[in-house]
């Protein structure tokens, strides 16, 4: 037994978010794509379960922290429909994208651990019962299960499908800095949060990229501004990319601290990054395509 799975980076085009509601959620409406880059997940034969952790941002998690971390969750999700003595095995995570991201990687990587430990305990899970889980380990877990573009609504659990679009040039850019999302949250909340989760009305297919920048520029993520508030370093992020000539829209993606360009082509797209890398080296600087759903090997 030894299959990889790819975990893809989230990103959130636009994020509409509104106030608390009774249950101490913040209903929104997200449409989410998925990035050709990311971290990887493995499951092997082992003598014993394990969880193991390697890649560029490895170093980010503390021991004690992968108690808690989603790749953990997902585990124990798994091993709670197992009847019976429970098979060892050993989970390895290579954690290349930044941690504390606004990039969904903890939910992704829960994604790729559940569909791999699925097939390779050959476990009857059904894909909804599969899907449940994974909504139970935090918002974006649900879409980042089968890392496709979509609508997520609701708490992030209601899914619905995304237009047809065509597969979009980015550039992604993190300042460097781990953004929490309770506090990101919290200062929305505090600046009288009360904003309006809309879903906005989307035609079933979007033919260019210009056209997908122009109608999200009716849209918005408004976690922005508190993240920025609390980070200035998100805000000289965004000024950068909105300032150069191939930026056809730029916006902070999730909760933070990664932020997005939006490029007509591939080539102003490693002209943008060239431009960014000799004015910023200190930032975490990667183009990709976003679109998905990838290929999982």
């Amino acid at each position: 037994m030894s299959l990889t799975a790819f975990a893809p980076a989230k990103i959130n085009l636009f994020l509409h978010v509104g106030g608390l509601d009774e249950g101490g959620y913040h209903p929104l409406s997200s449409l989410m794509v998925f990035a050709d880059f990311g971290d990887q997940v493995s499951v092997e034969a082992a003598d014993a379960i394990t969880i193991e952790l390697d890649g560029p941002f490895a170093e980010a998690f503390e021991p004690e922290s992968l108690s808690d971390n989603l790749v953990t969750g997902a585990v124990r999700k798994i091993l709670s429909v197992i009847k019976g003595p429970q098979p060892p095995f050993r989970v390895l995570l290579t954690k290349n994208l930044p941690v504390g991201a606004g990039l969904g990687g903890g939910s992704s990587d829960a994604g790729a651990t559940l569909r791999l430990l699925r097939s390779a305990l050959n476990l009857s899970i059904k894909d909804q019962d599969l899907q449940d889980m994974a909504a139970s380990l935090g918002s974006d877990g649900a879409a980042c299960l089968w890392a496709e573009p979509v609508i997520a609504e609701g708490r992030g659990e209601i899914l619905s499908k995304a237009p047809q679009m065509p597969t979009l040039h980015a550039v992604l850019v993190n300042p460097g800095i781990v953004c929490s999302t309770a506090q990101v949250f919290r200062a929305f909340d505090e600046a009288g949060g009360v904003g309006d989760p809309y879903t906005p009305n989307l035609p079933p297919v979007i033919e260019t990229v210009e056209e997908v920048a122009a109608y999200l520029t009716f849209c918005r993520n408004d976690l922005e501004g508190p993240a920025v508030r609390l980070h200035p370093e998100i805000g000289e992020v965004l000024d950068a990319l909105r300032d150069e000539r191939e930026t056809l829209l730029a916006r902070m993606s999730g909760s933070g601290s990664t932020c997005f360009a939006l490029c007509g082509s591939q080539i102003e797209a490693e002209g943008l990054v060239d431009r960014l890398e000799q004015m910023r080296p200190d930032w975490w600087i990667k183009k990709c395509h976003l679109g998905g759903p990838w290929p999982q090997d």
